[in-house]
């Protein structure tokens, strides 16, 4: 049986994905530090769809996704869960790349009330 191109990626795949890219060597200017973070979440896009993810990174500012299939640039939420409780974000998707196995990497901000459309 073939998998769901759009299923949930799993700690392996987000390992191996990671593994490939490796670590720079550049510096980062980012304002903000980022956290590896490796946790089950949900992108529910403008027209409805749900994409299973990954997390790969969070900061103050945003957060970094990997997941199955293609991802639109623009407004989205994302649903993690704890064992204790649910947090729900309203991000701007900035980019998404293609990566091995047949997945993608995207980014963004989140977004305050005043800045929803």
């Amino acid at each position: 049986m073939t998998q769901d191109p759009w299923s949930r990626p799993t700690i392996e795949d987000l390992r191996r994905v990671l593994e490939s890219i490796g670590k720079s060597n550049v510096s980062n200017a980012r304002t903000n530090e980022r956290l590896e973070l490796s946790v089950p979440a949900e992108i529910r896009t403008p027209r409805g769809n749900t994409i299973s993810a990954m997390t790969r990174e969070i900061s103050r500012t945003g957060i970094g996704l990997l997941h199955r299939g293609a991802v639109t640039p623009g407004d989205v939420v994302v649903r993690m869960a704890s064992e204790t409780r649910e947090f729900q974000y309203n991000v701007r998707i900035e980019w998404c790349h293609p990566c091995d196995n047949g997945m993608f990497m995207s980014g963004g901000c989140f977004l305050t009330n005043t800045e929803k459309e």
